[in-house]
């Protein structure tokens, strides 16, 4: 009797991650297989978080800014081109920009929340003299007020309080230090508000 022919299926062999390129493995991330874009994670986590962390400088931002440029990889790995170059060098880029990015965006923050901060000092510092200038006086007396400080006083009030000047912004103007700008203020804002007869 003639045995019937069975074709034998023989399973792959399985592909250990290590023998896998980096680019290989950007092109299955691209069709979104979630396996391959864990070990890439696992090989370019190393060199995505040493670039990110020399120019954030900070270790829970560096590894805040890492997850979103692995989440950003993700996104567009469809655009991924080996010709162009290889999957590390692409990602490296990217990681320097959104690391750049972030330093930019931090730096900018500060400066807006010092600026504010700033500019609430100068404003609850002259409170009483506004209000008295915006109640009980005209210009003119004003004016006479400020003629009676001394010119540096003067000069630094009507920046801060006229023109709206930060305490930073006073010192810039005036080629002084911010602590000297704050002192001539502070000082030219007592006098100013006993000429004026205005009560703290």
């Amino acid at each position: 009797m003639v045995r019937p022919f069975r074709l034998r299926v023989v399973p792959p062999p399985a592909v250990d991650p290590r023998e896998v390129s980096a680019d290989a493995l950007m092109a299955l991330v691209a069709r979104g297989n979630e396996s391959a874009f864990a070990q890439l994670y696992d090989e370019l986590a190393p060199l995505i978080y040493g670039i990110v962390r020399k120019v954030v400088r900070d270790p829970s931002m560096s590894d805040e800014v890492t997850q979103e440029i692995f989440v950003e990889l993700w996104r567009i790995a469809p655009r991924f081109d080996a010709e162009r170059g290889s999957v590390r060098s692409w990602a490296s880029t990217i990681a320097h920009r959104r690391a750049v990015d972030r330093v930019r965006s931090e730096e900018s923050r500060r400066r807006r929340e010092e600026r504010d901060h700033e500019q609430t000092m100068v404003d609850a510092t002259m409170d009483p003299v506004a209000a008295a200038v915006d109640d009980r006086f005209d210009r003119a007396e004003v004016r006479q007020a400020l003629d009676e400080l001394t010119e540096t006083q003067r000069e630094a009030i009507t920046l801060a309080y006229f023109g709206g000047k930060t305490y930073r912004e006073v010192a810039a103007l005036l080629d002084i230090p911010e602590g000297t700008a704050k002192t001539r203020i502070r000082d030219g804002l007592i006098r100013l508000r006993d000429k004026m007869g205005v009560n703290p």
